[in-house]
């Protein structure tokens, strides 16, 4: 066995990703993993950026990473050249840069050993792709690093200044992002469509004619009458007539396969085929790439290597037959910015039908190897008819009826799901007569807009330019996870909160929020990353005007009532009239006479519980009254003069048999108990609110070896693992959450 020292030094993200890359590298290598980002900003924005200075970002590391850190930097000092082979775009750029800053690789002392550094890009973890790579490194690329730390910093300015806008003159705690709050007003704009549409009434009409074969064709109406007395005497009318066949269209119809897969199209399919979330698209997609069996899944591009298409097309040919098997297609891919070195998203080796560690890998791979096949195979063959149905009394409106046949099948052979509903019609002749059996009108209504899907609104931002593909998983997440959105059946729908929080932004920052801002800070950051454009001015060109907006909006008053409530429900208490208020939950009704009165209702009109008093007095302000009150975490006592006052009674009153008896290794004075919370159980502190340690599943009582957290009970296919995000104990396949959506 070789010693660590004199060895070639790897570096990856995830440790997943460390050992499929391992086994392909001799024992010359040393392949380690920083476990996704292992520097960011600190989450106080406080001295987080310099902004005089140029908009010098002061970064820090992880919290939960130390350990990292210092294990990277005692094998670089060991090893004799470090090769820096995090993923293939801009933000793998910047993570191999953080890595280099972080473990020393530019200082003095590890210069003077000649130390190389050197940065090598793969988009598929295959042992060809490796050993070709590591043949060609190259310098880190600064444009794309900045263009990275471009994007890092200006989310950063956007969300924290909006952000705290949003608390001082709404309510504390909701959030703005440059490219969350975009896709909200979308989401927003829909909604209020649907409100505001009023829904027309109109008939359709059908016949169900019989051939002189015996077939039944079924024609529709080609007008729709707006009345249902108009419908009616068309109805009338035809029973008395006489039916023919009119005029009989047809024209074949050849179906090209569709692109390979990009991110944002992966996602689109990934939802509609299989109901997987973009984020948990990302996930699975993450893994089969770390497991060598597919190309990089953040990816703008339909290119393939000419290798890969000659292997699909003979694929194709072997398991398909000759007249499957097309010639090369190349495809153009559609954003103007895309990275057209990186390629389509496709397996590495076609020849593998099945892969994947778990149930949905095993799915989107083969929603992958189906379309990556089907892209390179011959055009499907058909044929579209429609038949016109003419009455004798020419007073009755012609009917209509198509249908279409698939005579080869092609490239649906290979994707059969894209196939549709195929519908052929019998045999006819050109003024064969036709014998009613029935025809019948239903009176029907227009209907709203539809609410988007999440592959629908990940079309509708690329459509428009907001955001990148590799953003669209987390955008998403962020707006549900806020409670912005909820996600009903396939639906996503704004809450109350999101529509007040998007209200405010579209009345105060339009021009921020607004698609062609949004899209041009992203072509700026396109720029930047091409070497045409510099990162200060960029940000000093954005930044001047934004801030002095935020400033001009800081007078505004406070947004306490949302308006009058409606005047049947009075108060509970006083009978006073109530006005609509934001909390927490959402929207609610409150006294128009609070704070001399606390009644309240709920949006749908009951009457809710106030706080509760306990009947002792604030020990801190001392003229205050505690009173009970819901929070996050369940129950608590605090100050009734909240928020001039912020005495929150220490919790002494945890069941017993909620208590696990693990010792908080956070404060060291309290236990982990179980509570209830607003996503159901968790374990916290019982020294809260001095201590706000929780965790989500029950402790096992052990200590990470890692990183000193606490260890989490497991379940049947999960085992025992650490409660820190960050350490690669808390699950070893996963990177950190930024880098996987």
């Amino acid at each position: 066995m070789i010693k660590a020292e004199g060895k070639k030094l790897l570096i990856v993200e995830s440790p997943a990703k460390a050992k499929t890359i391992g086994q392909y590298l001799g024992g010359e290598y040393r392949v380690l993993a920083s476990v996704g980002h292992i520097r960011d900003l600190p989450k106080s924005n406080k001295n987080a950026i310099d902004i005089a200075a140029g908009f010098v970002p002061r970064y820090e590391v992880v919290k939960g990473k130390e350990h990292i850190v210092n294990e990277l930097t005692r094998a670089a000092k060991q090893a004799s050249s470090v090769l820096l082979a995090t993923d293939p775009d801009r933000e793998g750029e910047a993570i191999a840069w953080h890595i280099a800053e972080a473990i020393g690789l530019n200082n003095a002392k590890l210069k003077t050993k000649n130390l190389k550094l050197n940065r090598v890009v793969f988009h598929e973890i295959t042992k060809a792709a490796i050993e070709t790579a590591l043949t060609h490194p190259r310098p880190i690329d600064d444009n794309l690093r900045h263009a990275q730390e471009a994007r890092r910093v200006l989310d950063r300015l956007f969300g924290y200044d909006l952000s705290g806008l949003i608390w001082q003159k709404l309510r504390y705690g909701l959030s703005a992002g440059r490219v969350q709050s975009p896709a909200l007003r979308i989401l927003v704009e829909r909604e209020k469509e649907i409100r505001a549409f009023i829904p027309e009434h109109y008939w359709v009409i059908t016949a169900l004619l019989e051939t002189k074969n015996g077939d039944d064709i079924t024609f529709t109406c080609s007008i729709e009458p707006k009345t249902a007395g108009e419908a009616e005497t068309i109805v009338e009318v035809g029973r008395e007539a006489n039916w023919q066949v009119g005029k009989i269209e047809a024209r074949a119809v050849a179906r090209r396969p569709r692109p390979p897969f990009t991110t944002s199209t992966l996602q689109q399919a990934a939802s509609s085929r299989l109901g997987l979330s973009p984020s948990m698209t990302m996930r699975h997609a993450q893994r089969l790439y770390e497991a060598g069996l597919i190309t990089y899944m953040r990816t703008d591009s339909t290119n393939m290597n000419a290798g890969a298409v000659s292997d699909i097309i003979a694929l194709a040919k072997k398991e398909y037959g000759e007249n499957y098997a097309g010639t090369p297609r190349f495809y153009q891919t559609k954003s103007k910015n895309a990275q057209e070195a990186h390629e389509a998203i496709r397996p590495t080796k076609i020849q593998t039908r099945a892969a994947g560690g778990s149930d949905g890998e095993h799915k989107l791979y083969d929603l992958i190897w189906r379309r990556t096949v089907a892209s390179q195979m011959t055009d499907a063959a058909g044929a579209e008819t429609r038949v016109t149905a003419l009455a004798d009394n020419k007073t009755v409106p012609p009917f209509t009826a198509g249908g279409y046949l698939i005579k080869f099948d092609g490239w649906l052979r290979a994707d059969p799901a894209a196939k549709g509903e195929e519908h052929e019609l019998p045999p006819v002749s050109q003024g064969e007569a036709l014998q009613l059996k029935k025809i019948e009108s239903e009176g029907k209504q227009t209907t709203p807009p539809n609410r988007y899907s999440e592959a629908g609104l990940v079309k509708e931002l690329e459509k428009r330019g907001i955001g990148r593909p590799s953003t669209y998983a987390s955008t998403i997440k962020t707006i549900l996870d806020r409670g912005y959105v909820d996600k009903i059946s396939r639906s996503l729908q704004p809450t109350q909160t999101g529509e007040v929080v998007s209200d405010f932004l579209d009345t105060h920052f339009h021009n921020y929020i607004s698609d062609s801002f949004t899209a041009k800070m992203e072509d700026e950051l396109d720029e930047i990353a091409g070497g045409r454009l510099e990162y200060r001015k960029s940000l000093t060109d954005f930044y001047g005007p934004f801030h002095q907006a935020v400033v001009a909006n800081k007078d505004i008053p406070k947004i306490n009532n949302l308006g009058a409530g409606p005047a049947e429900l009075k108060c509970p208490i006083c009978g006073g009239d109530m006005v609509w208020k934001l909390g927490r939950g959402g929207k609610f009704l409150s006294c128009g006479r609070f704070p001399d009165c606390p009644g309240a209702r709920s949006e749908t009109g009951e009457a809710m519980q106030g706080p509760k008093e306990t009947g002792e007095k604030c020990p801190d302000c001392k003229d205050g009254k505690l009173v009970e009150r819901d929070g996050r975490f369940g129950r608590f006592i605090a100050c009734s003069n909240y928020p001039k006052c912020k005495f929150v009674k220490p919790d002494e009153q945890v069941a017993a048999a909620a208590d696990t008896g693990v010792k908080c290794p956070m404060c060291k004075k309290g236990t982990m108990a179980e509570r209830r919370g607003k996503y159901g159980l968790f374990y916290g502190c019982t020294n809260y609110p001095a201590c706000k340690n929780a965790i989500k599943a029950k402790p096992t009582g052990d200590i990470c070896h890692l990183c000193g957290a606490l260890m989490m009970e497991g379940t049947k296919t999960i085992p025992n693992r650490c409660s820190n995000k960050t350490c690669p104990n808390h699950n070893p396949q996963k990177v950190n959450d930024k880098k996987i959506e």
